[in-house]
């Protein structure tokens, strides 16, 4: 297979870049149903309430990640993820279009089923991990589809709010339908990508189930160890240690991904009345802290990417990932007590909204130490035959943040707390588990190397 460059194969490339299709659509659809659900009828909307309209984007945002089960046994045991990929890509558009043709909140519903039924069977993460073949180059690798990724996310955060109000918006009715159109036909744009473009790098990779194909690794162990070959052989004590592994992590990011989630509700509850949104005339669209997020997400994916790589080839080796987790998270919580001090030096006054932009900038770089490697490790140590099992056991952990975040914001943002106090009480939790990771490093460490 030809490399290009970096060294990183071409298929590489082209399947990170259909993610670029996948996320501008979704952060097209995920975003708008926040303000589509809420706005009047006779503007274009449902005329719902803001709870309705915040559990609608909860649920969307956890059942996307709840059906990732279902489809990683059929990548896992039945199908290959190299055909599933593409239809759920289809499967996701047609629940966008049927978005754009909702009057009621049935039609969200079954809206958010069939992105969600759909994005279950998208397992190009899964597919990347066997087109990199190399640990060493698994963390730069997952950092560089993570800019591919949030490139998706900024077009998708940064047009919806052009487009619904001012390119869309026609005498006083808001563009959200053409909007969902638009997300829909991304979609379907996506799966031709796949079926001409990375089909042709792909090859035989993820023609199989992940349990027919075996890594250079475990054949390797195979051997060594006098196992048989079957593919239904029983997991080796290190396999299921490994397992036992990714669990524990994937429980920590549920910790890392509810205050993640809930540091973007203050911006649309809070910071809205008490921030001044208008920069030189001009008033900022709320959701363009969404497309602030993916934007130094692109810019950090090569600088962390570079960064991985040389931690890779010191002498000592690379760092664990469950220091770069607690480091991650730690990041997080310090992005609270910016929070905290952004509203302690405004006074009564306005804030700017400058300030979420460095706001943001803490947001993302403890994103950046946590999301694409929690991946890596994944592709790195799962069992081929529980590949997509294990991917979707981080899902699992995003699913459970995404279902309780709006709780966690009604307890510590709703009126029990101080707004400085609650944010206090967020870096507390984040600053504790960082501890428990650094703390248990050498033991969590040993459940992954022989």
């Amino acid at each position: 297979m030809e490399t290009v460059k970096k060294g990183y194969p071409k298929a590489f490339w082209v399947c990170s870049f259909s993610e670029t299709f996948e996320r501008l659509a979704y952060y097209l659809g995920r975003s708008l149903i926040l303000i589509f659900v809420t706005t009047a009828v006779v503007n274009g909307g449902l005329g719902l309430s803001d709870k309705i309209g915040a559990n609608m984007q909860a649920n969307m945002t956890a059942f996307s990640y709840l059906a990732a089960i279902f489809g990683a046994v059929i990548v896992d045991r039945f199908i290959g993820a190299k055909y599933t990929t593409p239809v759920g890509m289809i499967i996701t558009g047609i629940g966008y279009y049927v978005g754009s043709i909702a009057t009621g909140i049935v039609h969200i519903y079954l809206m958010i089923l069939l992105v969600s039924f759909g994005l279950g069977l998208f397992k190009n993460g899964p597919l990347l991990g066997r087109i990199i073949t190399d640990k060493k180059q698994m963390d730069s690798a997952f950092s560089l589809r993570y800019t591919l990724v949030n490139l998706g996310a900024f077009i998708g955060t940064f047009a919806v709010g052009i487009l619904y109000k001012d390119v869309f918006a026609k005498n006083g009715v808001l563009g959200f339908s053409q909007c969902f159109k638009l997300a829909a036909l991304v979609m379907i744009l996506g799966a031709l990508w796949y079926f001409f473009v990375c089909w042709k790098y792909l090859g035989e990779i993820g023609s199989r189930p992940f349990i027919m194909e075996k890594t250079q690794e475990e054949i390797e162990m195979e051997k060594r160890e006098n196992l048989s070959e079957d593919k239904n052989r029983p997991l080796t004590k290190m396999e299921k240690k490994r397992m036992g592994a990714i669990v524990l992590v994937s429980s920590f990011s549920i910790i890392f991904w509810i205050f993640w989630y809930l540091a973007y509700l203050p911006v649309y509850y809070y910071w809205a009345e008490n921030m001044n949104w208008v920069i030189g005339g001009y008033q900022v669209p709320v959701t363009w802290f969404d497309s602030a997020n993916a934007l130094i997400c692109i810019a950090l994916g090569p600088v962390m990417a570079a960064f991985w790589m040389k931690l890779s080839k010191r002498p000592q080796g690379d760092i664990s990932l469950f220091r770069k987790t607690g480091i991650g998270i730690g990041i997080l919580g310090l992005s609270y007590l910016f929070y905290a001090f952004i509203d302690i030096t405004r006074g009564d006054a306005k804030a700017s909204v400058l300030w979420l932009i460095l706001f943001a900038v803490f947001l993302t770089l403890g994103e950046m130490f946590f999301s694409p490697l929690g991946n890596s490790f994944i592709s790195k140590y799962s069992p081929s035959k529980y590949l997509g099992i294990m991917m979707s056991v981080w899902s699992i952990g995003t699913f459970i943040a995404a279902k309780l975040y709006g709780y966690a914001y009604g307890f510590l943002f709703g009126g029990n707390f101080k707004f400085t106090v609650a944010c206090y009480i967020v870096a507390a939790i984040a600053f504790g588990a960082s501890v428990v990771l650094f703390v248990m490093d050498k033991k969590l460490s040993a459940l992954v190397e022989e």
